[in-house]
């Protein structure tokens, strides 16, 4: 039987790590597949658990030489943001480093005592290439004994050659310098050491705060809250809640857990899971959810669902396993960064017996290769892509959406028609008034008509009475009392009303009224529910399923993004071509059965069309699983969302928009960072090579590319959806 699990892996330097876990995973004939993403430093395997456990690959991952453990769905404790502290080997790293900056600065104005005695130089480049850069030469020896060359290992062969060829210099090739010493270079050595580790702290900090969503999510929930026990409020820690506890949230304060109101009333924000920023009305047996703040009032509500078993947290294991999952597009950075250390290290001894050849020197030769070592970094090209995606995935969780993976993100981005179901999706899924009918003369006002048809309709339990009544109670009316109230199936209820008389509410028939022709076309399509009184029509209501109230928007805006738009639903194609009519939507099909909508989308996608499909019903389920990206609405079907490829939380057409324009700016965002990349390496391995770098030049560079990579992607933070 498969199962999936997800490791949390450690010791990762760049993307060659995790190329290398990947292979050896991959080669497993029980492992289905592995995937390991650099940015997330996670692990996400499939496997085969009747051949094999997860205790098993946890030790061929560590085998790899990497630290892993497995990830369940537990929430980290509230407070746990994953901050990255400086440890002390960087403060004494960048410590041994002042000196040598200071005497670099003093040679650039030509005050050559800057810079300290060439003893002293030695003393402190031997603590950093024989202590502190003890873990460099670690990752870069188990690196090599994996079979895959990492940074690391261009960072060793470059800081230890030259290292080792100031040594050399200092105790044989005395000179009458202004120190007595020809040509030593410890100050590179230590430089590049510095400013590499330097590079990974900043790095490293970033992916553990700045690019991931969660740390902000588990803020989302209060560390202590008072809780009803033993007959008094009690402030207690979140992890001691229990289920069934009764809890209290004031205004100003974020709700522990999911439950249900018992007392008191209130606003609360829930954008933090929906995406929409007005504010709920709560009160009694209102549902609340962990996370929402309170903006106004003050209520107790009972714990129903906690940690990991709330919608928060449901939505917090799916973010990050999303998170942790790899966009085809990252393959070709996958491809490039497998090769690029042997490439490099190549290249470096080219650059070194070329540039001997040609000027004779080979200590000049050895700063150039040097430089290329050290010049060149695969990070940039590993961080790329998972940079970019985890940073847009928690932008569209902001936003009220849930994508499963970084594939599903991808693809969103190259949508370019979108079939939509109707009711549910389009409309309200519900009947309401759309229309009203009064007969000339007949002596009642409209607010007339709603009254004493809501009043009737009181006693019935039909959705269409419903909606009567629930339009006259949003017009602020009072409904008169009513006796021998009587229903007859299949044609409608009556009622006695005082200082009215008998009041029949039904089909058209039941009430003698006959519809004059060049009404709306709605009533063509509706429901029709009239009235009499003492068998005369006094008017009539067309009751259908009207448009959600940012439907049309939502159209618009898909519009204007040369999206082209179709309706397939399963309703007759009369009310379909009129709720397409009513958005300017060309392609409206009604009538379709769940084979007919996935034979459709297929029909689609073989003209070139890039499909994405919403609905929330078992009957789009098949349509879903066609389309090339599909998004079920949250609280439909069960066998929709889990065929979905995205989950919408605010049942919103524009919400599907916004889907599509994060997924468009994430992915325009992993090609800057790409390109960016690629013309990194392009461009600094030939300028260190020629010798316009020196190594601690190229040190500094080779440390901000990473940076400047995550700084790229946590630019899609304030980009603004329109």
């Amino acid at each position: 039987m498969q199962k999936k699990v997800r490791f949390q892996i450690e010791g990762m330097t760049c993307q060659a790590c995790a190329s290398r876990i990947e292979k050896v995973l991959n080669k497993k004939d029980f492992i289905e597949s592995a995937g390991v993403n650099f940015a997330s430093e996670e692990a996400q395997v499939i496997f085969d658990d009747s051949r094999s456990s997860i205790a098993d690959i946890t030790q061929i991952i560590k085998k790899t030489g990497f630290g892993a453990k497995e990830k369940t769905d537990a929430l980290p404790k509230a407070g746990n943001d994953g901050l990255v502290h400086i440890g002390w080997r960087l403060w004494l790293l960048l410590a041994v480093n002042v000196p040598f900056l200071t005497g670099m600065a003093g040679m650039m104005f030509g005050c050559h005592d800057w810079m300290m005695p060439v003893m002293w130089q030695f003393a402190l480049a031997s603590i950093v290439q024989l202590w502190l850069a003890i873990p460099f030469y670690r990752s870069a020896w188990t690196s090599i004994k994996g079979g895959l060359a990492n940074m690391d290992v261009l960072v060793t062969i470059g800081t230890v050659s030259i290292y080792l060829y100031s040594v050399y210099m200092m105790f044989h090739h005395r000179d009458m310098g202004h120190d007595g010493i020809a040509h030593v270079y410890f100050e590179a050595g230590v430089m590049v050491v510095g400013f590499v580790s330097l590079g990974k702290f900043l790095e490293h900090r970033t992916k553990k705060s700045s690019l991931n969503s969660l740390s902000l999510m588990l803020k989302l929930t209060p560390s202590n809250v008072n809780v009803h026990r033993d007959g008094a409020w009690q402030l207690l820690p979140l992890d001691q809640v229990q289920t069934g506890d009764m809890l209290r949230a004031n205004h100003g304060e974020r709700i522990a857990a999911d439950g249900v109101v018992e007392s008191g009333s209130g606003w609360t924000d829930e954008s933090h899971l929906t995406g929409e920023s007005n504010p709920e009305m709560k009160q009694q047996g209102s549902k609340v959810l962990a996370g929402a703040l309170v903006t106004d009032g003050s209520m107790v509500y009972r714990a129903t669902q906690l940690g990991s078993h709330t919608l928060l947290g449901d939505m917090m294991n799916a973010l990050s396993e999303a998170q942790g999952s790899k966009a085809p597009i990252a393959r070709m950075a996958d491809k490039a960064a497998a090769v690029f250390v042997p490439v490099v290290v190549g290249i470096s001894l080219l650059t070194f017996a070329l540039t001997w050849g040609i000027k004779g020197d080979w200590q000049e030769g050895l700063m150039h290769a040097v430089a290329v070592l050290v010049i060149a970094c695969p990070c940039a090209l590993g961080l790329a892509t998972p940079a970019a995606v985890m940073v847009g995935m928690g932008k569209a969780v902001k936003h009220g959406i849930w994508f499963k993976d970084a594939a599903a993100m991808e693809e969103s981005a190259h949508v370019n028609a979108v079939v939509l179901d109707k009711t549910g999706t389009l409309t309200e899924g519900r009947p309401q008034v759309a229309a009203v009918y009064l007969v000339p003369d007949g002596g009642f006002s409209e607010d007339d008509l709603f009254r004493i048809a809501a009043a009737v309709e009181q006693n019935a339990t039909h959705p269409l009475a419903n909606a009567i009544v629930s339009a006259a109670l949003a017009r602020n009316l009072d409904l008169p009392e009513t006796s021998r109230a009587q229903t007859v199936v299949g044609v409608g209820i009556s009622a006695e009303i005082h200082g009215v008389g008998l009041v029949k509410v039904g089909k058209t028939n039941s009430a003698n009224l006959t519809l004059p022709t060049g009404l709306d076309s709605v009533w063509s399509i509706a429901s029709l529910v009239a009235v009499s009184v003492d068998d005369q029509p006094i008017g009539a209501f067309a009751l259908a399923d009207t448009l959600k109230s940012d439907t049309a928007e939502a159209i618009r805006r898909l519009k204007r993004h040369d999206i082209d738009v179709y309706v397939m639903s399963g309703d007759n194609q009369n009310t379909v071509k009129y709720i397409a009519a009513q958005l300017g939507i060309e392609h409206a099909f009604g009538n379709m059965s769940p084979r007919n909508k996935a034979a459709a989308v297929q029909k689609l996608k073989d003209e070139g069309k890039v499909i994405a499909m919403v609905g929330d019903g078992i009957n789009d389920a098949p349509a879903l699983a066609a389309a090339n990206v599909s998004f079920a609405m949250k609280g439909g079907a069960d066998v929709a969302e889990h065929t979905a490829s995205a989950t919408l939380m605010q049942h919103s057409v524009n919400q599907l928009v916004d889907a599509l324009l994060v997924s468009r700016a994430a992915l325009k965002n992993i090609k800057q960072n790409l390109f960016f990349a690629f013309f990194y390496n392009i461009l600094g391995i030939p300028l260190a090579a020629l010798g316009f770098l020196s190594p601690v030049i190229a040190g500094a560079a080779m440390a901000m590319s990473s940076v400047s990579v995550l700084a790229n992607a946590l630019r899609l933070k304030r980009v603004k959806i329109k």
